[in-house]
């Protein structure tokens, strides 16, 4: 049997991302979220919302590879398989520094800080993107990559990372792995257990919140 050989070309791929500003024209901060596998990114919108103070810009990145729900109801995406893994890294990479910039430029907030949020399958984009543009991450229910060095994660000044008790695929001992690696990163990390499974929580929004808050306080403006 004749083997194939496995050849691969870069081509253009349009992304979409959802922009929403809450409150005055001037954009004070950035949050910017990356959704879990098989979902939209309306998904990750709808709890930035419930915790970003008056005065932010939410940036919802969708996945590139898009594909129907089982329903076929809903187009959703994901971030990226393990084939080619690296040529689709430095694609979300790149994607994601350019829906930073356009967002940027819309908003005329060129010194706005940044928050990364990431959940499920999108924490490792959060945290990923957050190498390449050193901000504070929220995580839920998802673990740091493991190509990400002590060296390179103390680029993150800090981080709120969620477990919700009953996740099964984001373990107790993932959590605390992660909690482990931040540290010994110099990043100061906070660790929340949450009750229930694998999704956003009321209590999870509070300490979003609150997190969200030592990087922009609208009393200050």
């Amino acid at each position: 049997m004749t083997e194939s050989n496995v050849r691969t070309i870069a081509t253009t791929m349009h992304g979409r991302y959802l922009l929403e500003r809450l409150g005055d024209a001037q954009s004070h901060l950035l949050i910017v979220g990356f959704h879990g596998y098989a979902q939209s990114a309306q998904a990750i919108l709808e709890p930035m919302r419930a915790f970003a103070p008056v005065g932010s810009t939410l940036v919802a990145v969708q996945a590139l590879h898009r594909f129907y729900s089982r329903s076929q109801q809903q187009v959703v995406a994901s971030w990226m398989t393990r084939e080619d893994r690296k040529l689709m890294l430095a694609d979300n990479l790149e994607y994601i520094g350019r829906v930073i910039a356009s967002a940027r430029d819309e908003c005329a907030a060129p010194i706005a800080p940044m928050v990364f949020v990431g959940f499920s399958q999108g924490t490792a984009m959060a945290w990923r993107a957050a190498i390449q543009h050193p901000s504070p991450v929220i995580a839920l229910g998802g673990d740091i990559p493991p190509e990400l060095t002590s060296e390179v994660l103390a680029r993150i000044p800090c981080a709120l990372v969620g477990h919700p008790s009953l996740d099964e695929w984001y373990t107790h001992d993932k959590h605390q792995s992660d909690l482990s690696r931040l540290a010994e990163a110099g990043c100061s990390a906070e660790g929340r257990d949450l009750a229930g499974g694998h999704e956003w929580s009321a209590p999870f929004y509070e300490d979003c919140q609150t997190f969200v808050t030592r990087f922009y306080r609208p009393e200050q403006d």
